[in-house]
């Protein structure tokens, strides 16, 4: 039924590559802890949210292309960690989509805009989507695992023009895919456009 209802959330991708041996690998790791589904999506996150570091946190250059390369280089940005959280998911049958926020780079618009991916998790118990943002916490970011009430690492700041669009999306944008196939730095990723 829920394979029916959600194949475009449970399909893999190029970049939500779930039989990459990777993680494949974290899947059965996860799944071996894991008591039922909430549980199981709870470790998913956490996993990625706190120990794969976001590579601007860690001054880290190299670029994760698709969930394989996070796993093996160990680090992404939030458009390929949502894309590693998607595919642990989905790769245990659970459907996931990515959802995007335009975000200052700075603490102000004075260089520009981001676009920021998080996931969007349907949980068959709750019948019903929620929205999950393994970016990574620090100073001023402390986003949780909590399945009544968003808990995200960024709140939109009108005041910037920062979108929040709600949005549910089976993949990753096109226009995120050819920025990161073409970066050779993370230093080098920008998007100055808006995704609507």
């Amino acid at each position: 039924m829920i394979a029916n209802l959600f194949c475009e959330y449970l399909k893999e991708t190029k970049s939500i590559n779930y039989s990459h041996p990777l993680v494949q690998q974290k899947i059965k790791e996860l799944r071996e802890k894991s008591n039922g589904e909430i549980d199981y999506i709870q470790k998913a996150y956490q996993f990625v949210r706190d120990e794969i570091p976001h590579s601007w946190d860690i001054k880290a250059t190299i670029v994760s292309k698709n969930a394989g390369d996070v796993l093996k280089n160990q680090t992404g940005i939030c458009w390929t960690k949502s894309c590693l959280l998607a595919a642990l998911l989905r790769g245990n049958k659970i459907p996931s989509g990515i959802s995007y926020q335009k975000l200052t780079r700075l603490d102000d618009d004075s260089d520009g805009y981001i676009i920021h991916a998080l996931n969007t998790v349907y949980i068959s118990e709750l019948n019903k989507w929620i929205r999950l943002d393994a970016r990574g916490n620090k100073s001023g970011v402390n986003a949780q695992f909590n399945t009544e009430k968003e808990m995200l690492a960024f709140p939109i700041r009108p005041q910037y023009d920062e979108i929040d669009y709600k949005d549910n999306n089976p993949g990753l944008d096109e226009r995120l895919i050819k920025i990161l196939e073409k970066a050779d730095s993370v230093l080098e990723i920008r998007t100055d456009f808006e995704l609507k």
